[in-house]
């Protein structure tokens, strides 16, 4: 029961994700309204398909991502200096993002409905290895809590904006 549990809260994160940009232009997709809010949805959205390409590569499968995308969308986490890039030119566009994001979820949800218990038992090595030491405990974290947390940004970033509540509209 503990991966159909996940694979329920991974598609809800991507059922939120595509609403909370889907009355995003996209001229607006790299806007940064305020300090504190510089992750916007085109960097957002890009860092999640990234955490999820990263994921699908620590259990095996191919991180399959172009370059100059991970060069614009993964970071090491707290401390990393750098800010996500403003010019909309660099970024892919808000369908090729939700696009990717999507076939990025569906390779994790396949791959992890695999593993047997004593693959998602198995110690894990990572900067959260004291938190989470597992590789169950790694995809709990990736496709539930690093989701969720980037997914409030996007929320606060709405809101900024002007934009209405996209829980609301779910």
């Amino acid at each position: 029961m503990k991966i159909p549990a996940i694979v329920k809260q991974y598609d809800f994160n991507l059922s939120y994700a595509k609403a909370l940009v889907h009355d995003v232009p996209e001229l607006l997709m790299t806007h940064t309204p305020a300090a504190g809010l510089e992750n916007h949805p085109a960097f957002t959205l890009g860092h999640l398909l990234s955490g999820s390409a990263l994921l699908a590569g620590d259990l095996g499968l191919e991180m399959n991502l172009p370059p100059s995308w991970v060069s614009l969308f993964v970071r090491k986490g707290p401390g990393d200096p750098r800010m996500p890039d403003l010019d909309v030119e660099l970024y892919p566009t808000k369908l090729e993002l939700l696009t990717a994001l999507e076939s990025q979820h569906n390779r994790v949800k396949q791959k992890i409905s695999e593993l047997n218990e004593e693959q998602l038992q198995a110690p894990f090595k990572w900067r959260f290895s004291n938190y989470f030491p597992s590789v169950y405990d790694l995809i709990v974290f990736m496709c539930i809590n690093h989701e969720s947390m980037h997914l409030g940004q996007l929320a606060a970033w709405r809101r900024a904006m002007n934009f209405p509540s996209a829980l609301a509209l779910m």
